[in-house]
């Protein structure tokens, strides 16, 4: 059978692909540029289009359709496969029935899901569950893939909450990692979050289990209204007597991956993984891509401390660079931020402030808004900008620059010693590229 994705690029939409590709499908796909994943895509044997969407992509024996939620309703090969009478699916459905077939655990929250993920897996593969896992993110344990295909019943995911995409999926456990204001292109308001989650929360069966964070303010007000609900709800905490340990045996450093460790071992609890097991693979967990990666980098005769991440909403911000701090304690610390999206830009403007202010690093570089194709609403861009939060941040080691600029400023000021940050979920991770 063949099946077509559009949008093939996405970091859901290429683990899904490979998931087809595991199981003999024929694959192609199409996304408008080319990146590390579509060329893995590619050698992995699926038929990659690049460009600009054409109807001729699908070929007369295409039997599905699946494309990314980004994806545009006037999309070329999405209206020529509603012309064919094609099955078309999002992402979000497609996956929703995968999860129909397999035990799955699915990991949700605002922050934190690639790594929590990133450890239930490894810990289930090093305990012989042998899962199929869908992450948002890459790992080297899995060959620099953003999926890994199992043989058994497991299926672990991470659970977006983007225009509500998880309440697609059927898990057997739900991960909860914590709630926050974020996606306010899609929610009206944290009343609505809230809501949003109890419907996730209640797709999962009477002998399903919910693993909470029990530190987070915004759970805590779900959670008399999830006690009726009438199922297993267990809880991690920094203040467990096991936090401590987790401390002390991470290599990625933060409080955040503090709790990350400590659902990990919660679930493994759950399915009877003995703790030493759990405990020596978190220990041996050196992070996954863009997340606290660390990576040396050449200037000139200077050889850089870089760290790249991920964070690009204002409590991810802060949670890394205390991080940083807590790594670094004795070194000048540069970050160049690449604000992701205007609307997110717009709406936590004054976190985006306090946190900057709050955590001043030695030099904050902060460049153009990442525009994110069809995630923006008409006129935003007017509204916000990156020299507007620079000069509303107004702190003399705040500077705004355009991308292509940023090397040559660090060549001229760097002295040595510096730990450079490199922060955001656009493509500013790419400058060290040269």
């Amino acid at each position: 059978m063949k099946i077509h994705f559009i949008g093939i690029g996405g970091i859901g939409v290429s683990a899904l692909a490979q998931y087809y590709l595991s199981k003999g499908y024929q694959v192609s796909g199409s996304d408008l540029v080319s990146s590390e994943i579509t060329i893995l895509l590619k050698r992995k044997g699926a038929k990659i289009y690049i460009g600009s969407h054409k109807k001729n992509r699908l070929k007369p024996d295409i039997k599905q359709v699946i494309y990314s939620p980004a994806v545009e309703k006037n999309n070329l090969e999405l209206l020529e496969a509603r012309k064919r009478g094609i099955k078309i699916q999002s992402y979000p459905q497609a996956l929703g029935e995968l999860t129909k077939k397999y035990f799955t655990i699915a990991v949700s929250g605002t922050h934190g899901k690639s790594t929590t993920t990133a450890m239930i897996a490894l810990i289930l593969i090093k305990a012989g569950f042998d899962p199929t896992v869908i992450i948002g993110t890459k790992l080297k344990e899995f060959g620099n893939s953003n999926f890994r295909m199992g043989k058994r019943r497991y299926l672990i995911i991470e659970a977006d909450e983007w225009n509500a995409s998880f309440l697609n999926y059927w898990p057997k456990i739900i991960v909860l990692t914590n709630i926050e204001k974020e996606h306010l292109d899609y929610y009206k308001n944290l009343k609505h979050i809230l809501k949003t989650y109890k419907e996730f929360i209640k797709h999962l069966p009477k002998n399903g289990i919910l693993v909470i964070n029990k530190d987070d303010k915004n759970i805590s007000k779900l959670k008399a209204q999830i006690l009726k609900l009438h199922f297993n709800s267990q809880s991690f905490s920094l203040k467990q007597k096991e936090a401590k340990k987790m401390k002390e045996i991470l290599k990625i450093p933060g409080e955040h991956n503090v709790l990350n460790a400590l659902a990990s071992l919660k679930t493994a609890r759950i399915l009877k993984i003995p703790d030493r097991v759990s405990f020596k693979t978190l220990s041996e967990y050196k992070g996954a891509w863009r997340r606290f990666e660390k990576c040396k980098f050449k200037i000139g005769n200077q050889k850089l401390e870089i760290i790249s991440d991920y964070a690009h909403h204002p409590t991810e911000i802060k949670a890394t660079l205390k991080a940083t701090r807590e790594k670094f304690p004795h070194r000048k610390i540069w970050c160049v931020f690449q604000p992701h999206q205007y609307q997110r830009t717009f709406y936590l403007l004054k976190d985006f402030i306090r946190v900057f202010r709050e955590i001043p690093v030695d030099k904050l570089i902060i460049t153009d808004i990442y525009d994110v194709a069809g995630r923006e609403k008409g006129g935003m861009k007017n509204k916000i900008s990156s020299e507007k939060l620079v000069k509303t941040i107004d702190r003399t080691w705040v500077i705004y620059l355009p991308k292509e600029k940023i090397i040559n400023y660090l060549k001229k000021g760097l002295k040595g010693r510096e730990v450079v940050i490199i922060m955001g979920a656009g493509d500013i991770y790419k400058i060290t590229d040269n």
